[in-house]
């Protein structure tokens, strides 16, 4: 049966201290960067292709605050901003501006409508887009002295990348992995390829890691993990989902053939969680599913 769980209030703390990076990054489309231009003399303007090439915009803390992966297609430009540099627009500069990130899918933008205590102190920070009010984060209210309810802002927003559901850890769970069923990160970088890899080979280094395809695929082939078309999972089975082009996207390791030691994203609010099969089917249907079985 599933059960509610929650972060601790250490892990809390520390993705208050995290989600809202130092650097704020406001991104454009070619036609908008113009009417900014007076406004740039302590700004980096970075071409969009050399900013996703740039090492420093590749950590892995920026692309998930940021969601790289949800930019419109038509960013051309990203402003990079100390903070509290979009505090001294003009009031429809600003509000100019926070139209444009909801529109391009800037991340660290939410609904007002997805909190659930008072947002009403924030409308500073607040742009109304087609009848929808967004609060957009920025490093400089972040870090305000006034500002007091950040641990029920950061508490909604987890909970909009998972519902806090898991299963009770089944007894057969393997030990190394006890610390970690149903528990929260504190920190990003964490990923279904990090956290199967972890369960099969015991280096709890590995958990933190955020590995790709190719280098999980080549920890199977280390481990001795070889693709198998089986009738049943049994424990100690790695499964796989795949997108058409064969690049994994989702992996997940299986305790006692019906639960799974499971990580759906590699943010900190995506918890190490026990999954039962069917919720993966749920998840993951659309892929195609592989399987591999540690060779005796």
């Amino acid at each position: 049966m599933k059960r509610k769980f929650q972060p601790t209030p250490d892990a809390i703390k520390e993705w208050i201290k995290a989600y809202v990076p130092d650097k704020d990054l406001f991104f454009l489309p070619e036609n908008n960067l113009a009417s900014f231009k007076e406004y740039l003399s302590n700004v980096l303007v970075v071409p969009h292709e050399e900013f996703k090439n740039h090492s420093t915009y590749k950590q892995i803390q920026l692309a998930n605050s940021y969601e790289y992966w949800n930019l419109s297609k038509e960013v051309k430009y990203v402003l990079v901003t100390p903070p509290g540099w979009v505090n001294h627009l003009p009031v429809e500069k600003k509000d100019d501006l926070f139209h444009i990130q909801v529109e391009v899918g800037r991340g660290l933008i939410h609904p007002i409508s997805d909190f659930t205590g008072d947002a009403s102190f924030l409308h500073n920070n607040v742009v109304e887009v087609n009848g929808e009010k967004y609060l957009v984060l920025h490093k400089a209210m972040w870090e305000d002295p006034y500002y007091t309810s950040k641990e029920e802002i950061i508490t909604d927003i987890a909970q909009q990348w998972e519902d806090w559901t898991c299963y009770h850890v089944p007894p057969q769970t393997p030990q190394h992995l006890l610390p970690f069923a149903n528990t929260f990160p504190s920190r990003a970088g964490s990923n279904c390829l990090s956290a199967t890899l972890f369960a099969i080979t015991k280096q709890e280094w590995i958990i933190h890691e955020w590995v790709h395809p190719q280098t999980f695929l080549q920890s199977l082939k280390n481990e001795d993990y070889h693709l198998i078309f089986p009738e049943d999972m049994r424990a100690g089975d790695v499964l796989t989902w795949e997108n058409a082009d064969g690049i994994i996207q989702h992996a997940s390791y299986c305790i006692d053939g019906q639960f799974f030691f499971n990580k759906r994203g590699q943010t900190f609010f995506n918890a190490w969680s026990i999954l039962h099969y069917d919720d993966l089917k749920e998840d993951w249907g659309l892929y195609h599913m592989k399987c591999f079985r540690k060779q005796s």
